[in-house]
């Protein structure tokens, strides 16, 4: 059986964290990029779309089994990785998940829950993640059938559109709390996060 690869998108700009890197902060002493990236290793075989060289994110991913696709129109936008990433996917392969690298709370059974509902529902394209109240996020399981298009896309809104004109063969797959929603964008992010895990009341976001 060919296993589904998994396009871990971390080739954005980390922007929003006026002057850090969010995918090399550190958890447990993991960087958040590596720990994204043990966790997509863990339910199939990564191919990691990152900026260009030289860049802290590749030590980040040192010594990892992982495919490495350097971006060099990162600063486009996620699309840009989308289509970098997507290029190295084998034709042969049924259908590619998406998944971004700064959901510190996506585990192994998310990705694997995802992955099983394609296996449950053979009739649909796409296959979200989504809190138990059915709100979309990720990881995103695209069919086979879609990467022509998906290979198209330019700019920064991610699939989006095609998520939208396949509306009527979309899955959502309700995963535990706001593992397919929460990520870290800013401090104020990473702050709010620390502070739940730590036991204190959910983040806001």
């Amino acid at each position: 059986m060919i296993q589904i690869p998994i396009l871990l998108l971390a080739a954005g700009q980390s922007s929003r964290m006026r002057g850090t890197d969010k995918l090399v902060q550190e958890i447990d002493g993991i960087p958040l990029l590596r720990r994204s990236a043990l966790t997509a290793m863990a339910a199939g075989p990564v191919i990691a779309a990152l900026p260009p060289r030289p860049h802290p994110r590749y030590e980040a991913l040192s010594g990892l089994d992982v495919q490495i696709v350097p971006i060099p129109d990162a600063a486009e936008g996620m699309n840009a990785s989308l289509r970098g990433a997507l290029a190295y996917v084998s034709p042969v392969s049924p259908a590619a998940m998406v998944m971004l690298a700064d959901l510190p709370d996506l585990t192994p059974d998310d990705l694997k829950a995802v992955l099983r509902a394609r296996q449950q529902n053979p009739d649909h394209l796409i296959w979200r993640g989504a809190t138990q109240s059915g709100k979309p996020g990720h990881p995103v399981l695209f069919d086979q059938s879609l990467f022509a298009t998906l290979s198209q896309l330019t700019g920064d809104t991610g699939a989006q559109s095609v998520i939208r004109s396949n509306g009527a063969r979309l899955c959502l797959v309700p995963l535990p709390g706001r593992n397919a929603l929460y990520d870290l964008d800013t401090p104020e992010d990473w702050a709010n996060w620390r502070k739940f895990r730590d036991g204190n009341t959910p983040p806001p976001k």
